[in-house]
């Protein structure tokens, strides 16, 4: 049945197209006769221009779709039919004889809409060209085979809520492949077909639009819409495509903040101090972000003192925090209204009602363990200073404010008294002094002072006590510095030689005014002048002075008014110098003094020197004689006793022996100690022998020496070292000459010169 259609179709456009060719062939054949006049006759020509196929046919076998044929075809067989272009002999074949074109394969339109082919009669046995060669085209005939589709799908969209009736959401556009110039195969209708009622959209347009008033977000707030696009104008047998598109609706400030409870209940330690979280209250409010936001605010002024809210980061929940110290045993409880209100309110939704709520808050204060409260929050006493230990200082005191109280014990710290100047009754909190005080050393004690609970040691509270030391006048006024000043023996009398300053150290109030005054009376060498400022000023007299070699004594006495008034002496030494032209000091030694005019500083070097030389050659001459002396005590060192024990004289008997120790000279070394070493007292045994010999010494003779320390005194004694045989020890007669003798002695053992007898 489509075959007989085709066909017909074919036949029917090739028909309407006869002739139009004829005006070509004419020409051609005018050409072909060459120039002059000609007789023309008409011809036919071609019998067709213009063929059509419909697409997707899949029949059988080929398809005929139309027929070539010229009029200078006879029916003889002579005419040969030839066909060239785009598809020619692969997708379209004609038969040479009949000039029949078949169509070998399914077209496809949306491929390719038409093919461009060149028709050609020629002579079967010449192949000459019996007709001009005629270019014409096949049309692929467009069905319906191809469904709208949506190119940019699924689609996503969004609308603020409670947006009115037919506010515009998304525009959404299919796309049909068929040809939109032939027939209805590409004409689209839009329908929903999932989101009634909520959304509508433009058959024509595909714009999306909402249907109802009043979409609520809170309760739905997401919706997915189905659009249908179908072809052939929306009738029966039309294909169709479908997509989504996901709808969301964006939130807007339309509910106002509500609390979930009425009443709000709360409990806090009365010791939580100032910042402390009490709680959190939040007033729910289903919209979004910013529409979200909510402020909270006290409304009774009770609470507003005792307690503070705030909205914490997120902008949701409202922070209840404590103000102030709270007081158990003040006042138990806390009642009063908080109200939330949203930041952002949209003018458009006010009719939606106010858009805050407000709810009561009651807060419970629980007693807690407290340690004692002291009356202040720090202590100042004043005590005089040198009072008697146990002077009373002053009094601190703390209560206890738990129910019911416990008793107070008291103590100072002792980090904070090391010196333990004071003392507390631990019952009532009596500071005295434990030691005097002395404000000049030390003007204020800073105590800690520590109360602590009977019943508990734990709950302890600290003060700090000053204590500051009042001044009395204890102390007398002295001398700010030692004053050694001197004055040039050549000052006019009158001259200003020192300003003498005072120091009284106690306090202003009691050495307000220091007095100083000088000697008095027509002999004084100087003058004291009070400048009435804690200062005096130390004159020369109005007539000169003396000459004097020593110093200047003065004697200053300082007096304040204090009560009772405290004085003291000193003494300010005034040297009378030597002064250059320029005023300055030249010498102020008596020495230098008495030295002759004229005398240069350069001269008085060159005696220096000179006295030191002669001094270390003194020093040089006593050292090598020494070690002379000591060399030759160490080679007699061996005969001390036969050195001794030479004498032919008897001995003195028992009075010899008392008075001189003769262990000495049985045992030289366990001798006590003498003035010198062994040594020594080997030379001078040896110098009394040699004097003993000399026949100018008498045979008995005593010599007196101080400063023995072999002994237990001051002095010891050599006598009767000679005597008469058998006889006592006869007088103590001095030497002659005992010089030489003494002055060995005393270069040995340092002794002294004896009395004369």
């Amino acid at each position: 049945m489509w075959g007989l259609v085709r066909l017909l179709l074919a036949w029917l456009g090739g028909w309407g197209c006869m002739g139009r060719l004829a005006a070509p062939a004419r020409a051609w054949e005018g050409a072909r006769r060459g120039p002059g006049p000609a007789l023309l006759r008409t011809r036919r020509s071609w019998v067709w221009n213009q063929f059509f196929v419909i697409e997707e046919y899949a029949g059988p076998e080929p398809v005929l779709i139309g027929k070539l044929h010229s009029d200078v075809d006879r029916g003889e067989g002579r005419t040969k039919y030839l066909l060239t272009g785009e598809g020619a002999g692969t997708v379209f074949v004609i038969d040479e004889a009949t000039g029949n074109i078949h169509v070998t394969k399914s077209l496809d339109r949306e491929e390719k809409a038409q093919y461009v082919l060149l028709a050609q009669a020629v002579d079967r046995a010449s192949n000459r060209p019996l007709e001009p060669p005629s270019e014409f085209i096949i049309k692929v005939q467009d069905i319906n085979d191809n469904p709208p589709i949506f190119p940019l799908g699924p689609y996503h969209a969004t609308v603020p809520e409670m947006s009115n009736v037919g506010t515009s959401v998304i525009q959404v556009t299919a796309h049909d492949a068929d040809d939109p110039s032939y027939g209805n195969s590409a004409k689209l209708v839009y329908t929903v077909l999932d989101g009634l009622p909520f959304f509508s959209v433009d058959p024509q347009t595909g714009v999306v639009r909402t249907a109802i008033p009043n979409m609520d977000r809170e309760t739905q707030e997401e919706f997915l819409v189905v659009i249908q696009a179908k072809d052939m104008g929306g009738h029966m047998g039309g294909l169709s495509g479908s997509t989504t598109v996901t709808v969301t609706l964006s939130d807007v400030n339309d509910n106002p903040p509500k609390f979930p409870q009425s009443l709000y209940q709360f409990s806090v330690v009365e010791t939580a101090g100032p910042g402390t979280l009490v709680g959190r209250l939040r007033a729910q409010d289903p919209d979004l972000g910013d529409n979200a936001l909510m402020a909270y605010s006290i409304l009774d002024g009770e609470g507003s003192e005792a307690f503070s809210i705030s909205t914490d980061a997120q902008g949701r929940d409202g922070l209840l925090t404590v103000r102030k110290s709270l007081d158990f045993e003040t006042r138990h409880s806390y009642s009063f209204r908080v109200e939330a209100t949203n930041t952002l309110i949209d003018p458009a939704y006010l009719r939606r009602g106010p858009f805050k709520d407000v709810a009561s808050v009651r807060i419970a204060v629980q007693d807690a363990p407290e340690p004692p409260a002291f009356t202040q929050a720090a202590y100042h006493l004043v005590v005089p200073e040198n009072k008697a230990p146990g002077t009373l200082v002053g009094q601190v005191s703390a209560t206890d404010l738990d129910s019911p109280a416990s008793l107070i014990r008291y103590s100072i710290l002792p980090h904070s008294d090391v010196e333990r100047c004071f003392s507390i009754e631990p019952e009532d909190g009596t500071i005295r002094t434990a030691v005097p005080l002395d404000r000049e050393a030390r003007v204020w004690h800073n105590l800690t002072v520590l109360a602590t609970e009977l019943d508990s040691s734990a709950q302890a509270s600290r003060v700090q006590v000053a204590i500051q030391t009042l001044d009395e006048n204890d102390n007398a006024p002295q001398l700010a510095e030692p004053y050694d000043t001197f004055v040039c023996d050549s000052a006019a009398p009158g001259q200003l030689v020192q300003v003498i300053r005072a120091l009284d150290r106690d306090e202003a109030g009691n050495s307000s005014r220091v007095s100083l005054q000088g000697p008095l009376g027509p002999d004084a060498n100087f003058t004291v002048r009070d400048n009435r400022d804690g200062s005096a000023s130390l004159l020369l007299p109005s007539r000169p002075a003396p000459p004097r070699q020593a110093p200047y004594l003065v004697p200053i006495e300082l007096w304040d008014w204090g009560t009772p008034a405290l004085s003291s002496t000193a003494t300010v030494t005034v040297s009378m110098c030597r002064c250059r032209p320029d005023g300055s000091v030249a010498s102020c030694r008596p020495e230098a003094q008495l030295s002759p005019t004229g005398l240069s500083t350069g001269a008085l070097l060159a005696i220096v020197t000179c006295v030191g030389t002669l001094l270390a050659l003194v020093v040089l001459f006593a050292a090598l004689r020494r070690q002379k002396q000591e060399a030759l005590m160490v080679l007699e060192e061996e005969d001390v006793r036969e050195n001794i024990i030479t004498y032919d004289d008897e001995g003195g008997g028992e009075e010899d022996t008392e008075a001189f120790d003769i262990s000495a000279l049985q045992n030289p070394d366990g001798a006590l100690p003498g003035p010198g070493p062994p040594a020594r007292r080997d030379l001078l045994a040896l110098r009394l022998r040699e004097a003993d010999e000399d026949p100018g010494v008498p045979p008995y003779d005593s010599v007196q020496v101080y400063g023995y320390e072999g002994r237990g005194s001051s002095c010891g004694s050599l006598s009767s070292l000679g005597s008469e045989a058998g006889g006592a020890p006869g007088p103590a007669e001095p030497l002659d000459d005992w010089g030489p003798l003494f002055r060995t002695l005393a270069e040995l053992y340092g002794a002294k010169e004896p009395p004369a007898p």
